[in-house]
């Protein structure tokens, strides 16, 4: 059926699906500890676009892959997302209250609650991948990929650099560095735990770490873009941030018609990377240019 949606119609129901499987892989509220279980759905439910479950559900599509499965990988990725905005809005990093256009977790329960709302999404990320109905080195590979992703070479290092980077000039080279792990790692093992589902080669793993590398720096630079030119409420998250930190952005280093100029040719270098794939990777295709245009 999804392969006869038009892109609107299959993200829309990609982003439901992945609702009801989050709903599914996450500890009721009914059972104890209720409140922590009531704040993990609280962080992880009824917002933002999912963009990493759609980049493991398109990529599994390259190779024929079901949906229901592609759930497990797509659900893990976004608990491991949802943990980081989580931490990253905690007084002791960014300081924020508003996510997805409601207020943060710490802001409604409390500091000392999402903290272990991040311990507790990171850890259900795991056991819902480890549950995947998929063979067992494969399963294997994408538990490998998702745990370097998040940790101090992916995610976590990035962030650490991006804290460490607050008030001093970087270069360019820097600040892609800072990225590649802080955003593009997770968005690189989306793209692969999908392929790794449908048993991907070397060449076809090679290719797609190329591709998702492309859109990681992508989507880093369209947010800095927003950062600038979008409002509060477009965002669902408060505007102008990294100017008031005084954090090195893609906006600041090159300015916005530079950065712009950027964002163009990363999304054509991400399109000429799915190239061998053929009609296949039209969904990936799409999210990239979605990926430019989601708030322009």
């Amino acid at each position: 059926m999804a392969t006869t949606l038009t892109f609107a119609d299959w993200m829309q129901h990609i982003q439901q699906r992945t609702e009801t499987a989050l709903a599914a892989h996450l500890p009721n509220k009914t059972i104890a500890p209720g409140r922590l279980h009531d704040a993990m759905a609280y962080a992880t439910l009824g917002g933002g676009k999912r963009v990493r479950p759609l980049l493991s559900q398109a990529a599994g599509q390259i190779f024929g892959v079901a949906e229901d499965v592609l759930d497990y990988p797509a659900c893990a990725v976004e608990m491991i997302h949802a943990y980081s905005l989580v931490h990253d809005d905690l007084p002791c990093m960014d300081d924020d209250t508003l996510r997805r256009g409601k207020p943060t977790c710490h802001v409604e329960f409390d500091e000392a609650t999402a903290l272990l709302v991040g311990d507790a999404l990171q850890s259900q990320a795991f056991q819902t991948l480890a549950e995947a109905p998929v063979e067992a080195q494969r399963k294997v590979d994408m538990l490998h990929l998702l745990a370097q992703a998040s940790g101090s070479r992916g995610m976590a290092g990035g962030q650490a650099i991006d804290l460490a980077a607050t008030d001093q000039a970087i270069s360019l080279a820097e600040l892609e560095f800072m990225h590649l792990h802080k955003t593009g790692a997770l968005i690189r093992a989306a793209v692969l735990m999908g392929a790794h589902c449908g048993g991907a080669d070397a060449a076809a793993l090679k290719d797609l770490s190329h591709f998702a590398n492309r859109i990681g720096l992508l989507f880093q630079v369209v947010d800095d873009i927003l950062d600038v030119e979008a409002s509060t409420a477009t965002l669902g998250k408060t505007a102008g941030k990294d100017a008031a930190q005084n954090k090195s952005t893609y906006v600041n280093l090159l300015g916005l018609a530079a950065a712009k100029e950027k964002a163009a040719e990363l999304r054509q270098e991400a399109h000429a990377a799915l190239e061998p794939f053929g009609p296949g990777a039209q969904r990936l295709r799409e999210l990239t240019d979605y990926i430019v245009e989601r708030s322009f």
